[in-house]
């Protein structure tokens, strides 16, 4: 027969779970934090690979990740986000917003991906927690993405091989946001600038992207930024 549990107890029992789920991830000094790319080597390429090309790929590793969902009809869940973070979360479909090192991007109407510097990310989370109402959840996935910047004259030729979204100037401004598919695999794409461009890819992605944008940027010569 199951146990009737005391509200007190029930509360007792899900304060207990809240705190074992919001879990500082930034590794400490006895742990070494790796990125998903640490096997390629990137700083090695950057240092004796080619100087010049038409595309440049940099990883931004070790950063912070929170994915935060809620509904836009949750005035406490917005005010609270606004006021933890110092900006509005963006409502705008496919729109993103930046402001110094802390970036979100929308990715659906009630699910967005917030980026801050790696060890910022749990005072972050604890900050929004705080802050915001209603029914609302976050979840740090820093662990499981990373983020590659691609920029240069021919990178949007590189796109147009890997992803059947259209990345033309009429379609794809500065500041637009899409998770599309990306070779065969997927990825949060956002334009950063002209010629600069920002994925956002698992984990365990992460070879698999770097061999293919090495393939698809060989004709235009590929520099690996550190």
């Amino acid at each position: 027969m199951s146990e009737m549990i005391a509200p007190e107890k029930v509360a007792a029992n899900a304060d207990a779970i809240q705190e074992v789920a919001r879990m500082d991830q930034l590794a400490g000094p006895a742990q070494r934090a790796e990125s998903p790319l640490h096997h390629a080597d990137l700083d090695t390429i950057a240092k004796k690979g080619p100087k010049n090309g038409g595309v440049t790929l940099q990883e931004h590793k070790l950063l912070g990740h929170l994915v935060i969902r809620g509904s836009q009809d949750n005035q406490a869940f917005l005010a609270g986000a606004r006021e933890a973070l110092g900006f509005d979360l963006p409502t705008e479909p496919l729109s993103s917003v930046e402001q110094g090192d802390r970036s979100v991007r929308w990715i659906a109407p009630d699910e967005w991906l917030l980026i801050v510097p790696g060890e910022d990310a749990f005072q972050v989370e604890e900050q929004l927690r705080a802050a915001m109402g209603g029914h609302f959840a976050i979840v740090n996935v820093s662990g499981g993405q990373t983020v590659l910047e691609l920029s240069g004259p021919d990178v949007r030729m590189v796109l147009k091989k890997s992803t059947p979204y259209d990345v033309h100037d009429r379609n794809f401004p500065v500041g637009k946001v899409v998770t599309s598919v990306f070779a065969k695999t997927q990825a949060v794409i956002r334009r950063t600038g002209e010629d600069r461009w920002e994925l956002v890819i698992r984990r365990s992605f992460a070879d698999y992207v770097w061999l293919w944008l090495q393939d698809a940027s060989a004709e235009f010569g590929l520099v690996v930024k550190a």
